[in-house]
């Protein structure tokens, strides 16, 4: 049985001086040591739920767990909570506030009453894992958007997350840092953390994810493995979304008798031609 680290149950949320409900009976379940695609429109309700998770928001009604246990609004509690989950925002600039990027790092780590000696070794541990360590010193506004992204990064995981979420992280960024990104989320998935990730690219959701939620108006419309989901015409259509391309071609294949559809469904378009080479 999967252990859960993280339930919502029936959450309901509004900003203040606006009657729509960006949460309206919320619901759903993650898995430890999961890969979570959140799928929907802007607006659909992802980022304010994440905001939830780690206590920047706190709903309305309905409850949220953190390892079975309800969340603590205290002082204490919500900085025990944020330790463990981390958020890695869409837009780096509203993470980032330190003169240096050593200095961006340390920030949190060291408010977390680490020694120096401590902190300073987990800093340049994780600053050598991401491979920003060759601009320890430049000023944080100086970096490009890829680089500000990497540090934004590197902030949540140097406290050594159970969760990380990540709000759009390849939005804006050019190919080699959608690389290093992708690379950092694969790094975390291998450590046992548990990656929450919105994302617009049904293609990679399709390719990464252990499981797929779909929000739609504040709702949770389904959850599950991503074949079921992006299987489902009338999900996809309630939702906006579309088919992955590996999905479609391998339908297509199929149909003209070039694949045999009783073979496993591959996850990305280089397996799919992988497969065609040996025929």
């Amino acid at each position: 049985m999967e252990e859960i680290i993280l339930k919502a149950r029936n959450l309901k949320f509004s900003y203040e001086g606006n009657s729509h409900m960006a949460l309206n009976d919320f619901s759903l379940d993650i898995p430890r040591g999961a890969k979570v695609a959140f799928l929907g429109s802007n607006g659909s309700g992802k980022s304010t739920f994440f905001l939830c998770c780690n206590g920047i928001h706190r709903p309305g009604s309905g409850m949220l767990y953190y390892n079975g246990k309800p969340m603590d609004y205290s002082r204490k509690g919500l900085l025990d909570l944020r330790k463990k989950v981390g958020i890695v925002f869409q837009d780096p600039d509203n993470q980032l506030f330190s003169a240096s990027v050593y200095q961006e790092i340390s920030f949190g780590i060291l408010n977390l009453g680490v020694s120096k000696e401590a902190a300073k070794e987990a800093v340049e541990r994780i600053m050598e894992e991401m491979d920003i360590a060759s601009y320890r010193e430049k000023p944080t506004h100086a970096l490009s958007g890829g680089q500000k992204k990497l540090v934004s990064i590197a902030d949540v995981l140097v406290m050594e997350p159970e969760i990380v979420i990540m709000d759009e992280p390849s939005s804006s960024l050019d190919p080699k840092h959608v690389r290093l990104v992708n690379q950092a989320v694969e790094n975390m998935s291998a450590k046992g953390i548990t990656v929450m990730m919105a994302t617009h690219d049904v293609d990679y959701a399709f390719a990464w994810a252990d499981e797929v939620v779909v929000i739609h108006e504040g709702r949770v419309l389904r959850q599950g493995p991503p074949q079921e989901i992006f299987a489902d015409p009338a999900l996809l259509h309630t939702a906006n979304l579309t088919r992955p391309a590996v999905m479609e071609m391998y339908d297509i294949l199929c149909r003209k008798g070039i694949l045999n559809p009783d073979a496993p469904m591959p996850k990305k378009l280089e397996e799919l031609l992988s497969r065609l080479t040996v025929l």
